[in-house]
């Protein structure tokens, strides 16, 4: 008898081994650690505001050809409830280093934006390893909920969703 118990407890067991990934996929996203410039960082503090979260690398040619474009969008939500997040996932902060220290000389402060480098001792955040295809964007709606994913280039209308939930 403890054997057909034990049987018919089985598919429910898998339903919510099934389920358990899913759930966690669902959790608020948290992204913590120190920016380029050593500020403390925690994405739960941008709540209330809408977030496009990008993991990008120096050596991605399409990160930085949409460098341009997503700096013009910045300044252009300049007042509003609007911020951008870079993690950079290079291998070495000396490529990080290298690139910011070219941002710092050409991009006027007003288009740059919060920078954290994933391979900080202090860094962590719960959304895994980011895609095989970067970049790989995350755009957080104002209550902390992601509502988009995009794998490399980020499409035009990820500019459209940004403006609506603005």
């Amino acid at each position: 008898m403890a054997m057909k118990s034990t049987l018919a407890a089985l598919p429910l067991a898998l339903a919510l081994l099934a389920v358990a990934p899913f759930a966690a996929a669902q959790a608020p996203p948290a992204v913590e650690g120190r920016t380029v410039d050593g500020k403390p960082f925690q994405l739960a503090s941008l709540k209330g505001k809408v977030v496009l979260l990008m993991f990008w690398s120096t050596g991605c040619a399409v990160c930085r050809d949409k460098m341009p474009e997503l700096r013009q969008n910045y300044q252009g939500w300049a007042g509003k409830p609007f911020e951008m997040v870079l993690v950079s996932t290079d291998r070495r902060m000396k490529d990080l280093d290298d690139y910011e220290a070219i941002i710092t000389r050409t991009v006027p402060l007003k288009q740059r934006f919060v920078q954290l480098w994933a391979g900080e001792g202090g860094y962590k955040d719960n959304l895994g390893t980011p895609a095989v295809q970067l970049p790989a964007s995350f755009l957080i709606d104002k209550s902390g909920k992601v509502v988009e994913k995009y794998q490399g280039r980020i499409p035009a209308e990820a500019w459209d969703k940004i403006a609506e939930l603005l």
